[in-house]
């Protein structure tokens, strides 16, 4: 696969490169070709970036060259077990949290602990005391989104949440909008309520709490009691209402800021979801990110090459030029800190945002869990089931399921 990339970007990465830390893994002084598959998108700059760490590592190291192989995000998933199990696996994934699940089900990873000082990244991929991956980058957490032609600041409580949005709702205009259809926009608010979906041993569900009951209970009142929120609330609704400007506040993720920073500049405001006034926590988004795993026969000069180019990837220098090059928060903690995104409003807020934020459960079960919620939540915010009923029969339906994975 060619690689192509501004020839400017490969200089600036060739002066970062300087800045190596030191690892606990020689480099190999052998002739070495990295096979590294990677799900970021062949033709956005994701992709060329990737490409431009391995250039900038081969240039310090020339017996290391890297062949980049780009497929989407399920593909990769399917190939990489099938090449495993023939044993023609790649030698280095960059990849999403959501594949630690089925890869550590058919042990075809390893763990990357003793490989790494873990402390210093943000919370990864950890499944039965295991870590599981190296964050390259964080995020895909909700926070709350505002028009400052409409609020001028983000409410910092639920009941100020409500307030304003009342304040705000009028003619065709709504004071809050979100992803109603989807449980991944409802989970913040079950993790500020006080529970997880699963129990302590991270596998059984627990669905059926004073936590989700809560959660669906203020989504229905803030619909029907209160009234900030439209009939009906799909992605593509809660966007079009935002955009047009008839909408003051909108949930929605890290993925999202880039279009509406384009769109409104520095009237978009950007905060974590408020305090629930009830309970005194903030809501807990999930949170994952890009990460390197490793595939579980990886060993010798390769694997001593592969963690050398993992804390070359993953160094402040590279994080930094990461943020800048892409907008994405760092898997490295120390640049959370840096003045780069304390100084910028927009990368400020969902920093913060994060920080309130739980690891996305990387396990099978999780699927379950959002098959079992999806259809209750449905109901509930149709006024067609209490909340109730709605949490009693996700627990039965995730319990079936998981039932069925054994």
């Amino acid at each position: 696969m060619k690689k192509t990339f501004s020839i400017l970007v490969i200089f600036g990465m060739l002066a970062l490169a300087i800045t190596a830390c030191t690892s606990k893994a020689e480099v190999p002084t052998g002739d070495i070709i990295i096979q590294l598959w990677t799900q970021e998108g062949e033709s956005d700059n994701a992709y060329q970036y990737v490409v431009s760490l391995t250039d900038a590592f081969t240039a310090m190291y020339p017996n290391i060259t890297f062949e980049v192989v780009q497929k989407d995000t399920e593909t990769l998933r399917e190939d990489f077990q099938t090449a495993s199990l023939a044993g023609a696996a790649p030698d280095l994934l960059w990849t999403v949290s959501d594949h630690a699940g089925p890869f550590t089900t058919a042990g075809i990873i390893q763990p990357v602990d003793d490989y790494f000082d873990m402390s210093l990244y943000v919370p990864s991929v950890v499944m039965d005391g295991k870590t599981w991956g190296v964050p390259i980058s964080s995020g895909n957490h909700l926070m709350l989104l505002f028009n400052k032609d409409l609020i001028a600041e983000a409410p910092k409580d639920t009941d100020e949440l409500i307030a304003k949005g009342q304040e705000l709702t009028h003619d065709d205009q709504y004071g809050l909008v979100y992803n109603s259809t989807e449980p991944f926009f409802i989970a913040p608010w079950w993790g500020g309520f006080g529970e997880s979906v699963f129990a302590e041993d991270g596998v059984t569900p627990t669905l059926n709490t004073e936590a989700m009951i809560n959660t669906l209970q203020f989504l229905y009142d803030l619909k029907f009691t209160y009234q900030i929120t439209p009939e009906s609330m799909d992605y593509d609704t809660a966007d079009t209402l935002f955009k047009e400007g008839k909408a003051a506040m909108l949930v929605n993720g890290d993925w999202s800021l880039g279009a509406y920073q384009e769109q409104f500049g520095d009237k978009l405001g950007v905060a974590p979801l408020p305090m629930i006034t009830a309970t005194g926590k903030y809501p807990a988004p999930y949170t994952s990110g890009k990460y390197f795993m490793l595939p579980k026969d990886l060993s010798g000069d390769k694997l001593n090459a592969v963690i050398n180019f993992i804390e070359f990837a993953t160094n402040e220098e590279n994080q930094l030029n990461q943020l800048s090059t892409l907008s994405r928060l760092p898997g490295l903690k120390a640049v959370l800190s840096n003045e780069a995104i304390a100084n910028d409003p927009i990368l400020a807020g969902s920093s913060e945002a994060m920080s309130y934020g739980v690891p996305m459960p990387t396990v099978v079960e999780m699927r379950c869990i959002w098959d079992a919620i999806k259809p209750e939540q449905t109901l509930v915010f149709a006024g067609s089931e209490t909340p109730t009923d709605a949490a009693a029969a996700m627990q039965a339906a995730a319990e079936a399921c998981i039932l069925q994975l054994e």
